[in-house]
């Protein structure tokens, strides 16, 4: 793991996204309410699907906690917008597919191992970003399972 990697209380990068519309998004402009920057893998695969859809199904609730979502990974906007439809996702999704992107600057975006195979790959990862734009908490290698409820319940006591 790298040690320059942004941590506990350091300021998220500030990094334009694209939003599946042809938009431009970046964590600064969350500033003022917090924010759940939630990183996954691929679009439409099962494990990323179903976080998404938690995620979703929660959302007026982190709306509530005055919180936004913010789904990320490598897959193009087009995909992200047929992703969307397919599975009527609530949670606005970006796409960093640029190199030196967000999840570069936050070291999850990494070498990974799968059956002898080394290939680059994202690191299912979220962030809870405090009004303030500082990094508040952050779950690492993430298990979809009750995961998007654990991540509302930090967001509710931030």
């Amino acid at each position: 793991m790298m040690s320059d990697r942004p941590g506990l209380g350091d300021p998220v990068p500030d990094i334009a996204l694209e939003t599946p519309d042809g938009g431009r998004v970046k964590p600064s402009d969350f500033l003022g309410r917090k924010l759940v920057l939630f990183f996954y893998p691929k679009d439409d695969t099962p494990g990323c699907t179903t976080e998404n859809k938690d995620f979703s199904a929660l959302a007026d609730e982190f709306a509530r906690a005055g919180t936004a979502l913010l789904g990320v990974s490598k897959d193009a906007p087009g995909k992200h917008q047929k992703f969307i439809a397919k599975h009527a996702l609530a949670a606005p999704l970006a796409s960093d597919a640029a190199s030196g992107g967000l999840s570069d600057a936050l070291g999850i975006w990494t070498e990974k191992q799968n059956y002898g195979r080394i290939y680059m790959g994202m690191v299912r990862t979220t962030y809870l970003v405090g009004p303030d734009g500082r990094i508040a908490r952050i779950w690492d290698k993430v298990r979809v399972k009750d995961h998007a409820q654990q991540v509302l319940e930090a967001a509710r006591e931030l």
